[in-house]
């Protein structure tokens, strides 16, 4: 048996950013009866789907795509932003200093920056009206907690 050794020179290079990642998907629960969660099952065991989640999500896209014209009008006479609305620390700041408030109605994600003070929030959100996921630090949260519907 031969054993070699080697010594290799470390070098220092930059540290990347790291970025936060962005939630592409939210975790939900659903009750299904027994014959049709065995119904599922069938058709993953029969190789139609890879998994349950496969069937489910795209049974959900197909009736997304099913009411897709419902859904475009909806969302025009709501004014709904749709997908990702940020807030940073700076943007609420700069509503303040203008006396602006805030009707925020989002279908998709709302995420407030973990720097954001409750009495920030108060302070320039009026309202939150969200049809998905609400991310925000539990203080603020809170602070918002009757201003969200």
């Amino acid at each position: 048996m031969v054993v070699s050794s080697r010594t290799d020179t470390i070098r220092k290079r930059p540290v990347p950013e790291v970025k936060p990642r962005v939630i592409e998907t939210e975790k939900i629960t659903i009750n299904l009866g027994l014959i049709d969660l065995g119904q599922v099952d069938l058709l993953v065991q029969e190789g139609f789907y890879s998994n349950r989640t496969d069937l489910i999500r795209t049974a959900i896209r197909n009736q997304l795509a099913a009411h897709a014209e419902v859904l475009r009008q909806t969302v025009a006479r709501r004014t709904l932003v749709l997908g990702l609305q940020e807030f940073s620390k700076h943007d609420l700041e700069a509503l303040r200093k203008s006396g602006t408030k805030l009707r925020v109605q989002v279908l998709g994600l709302v995420r407030i920056a973990d720097d954001v003070s409750p009495a920030l929030a108060r302070d320039t959100i009026q309202s939150i009206s969200v049809l998905g996921a609400f991310h925000a630090s539990a203080a603020v949260k809170a602070a918002l907690a009757g201003r969200i519907n």
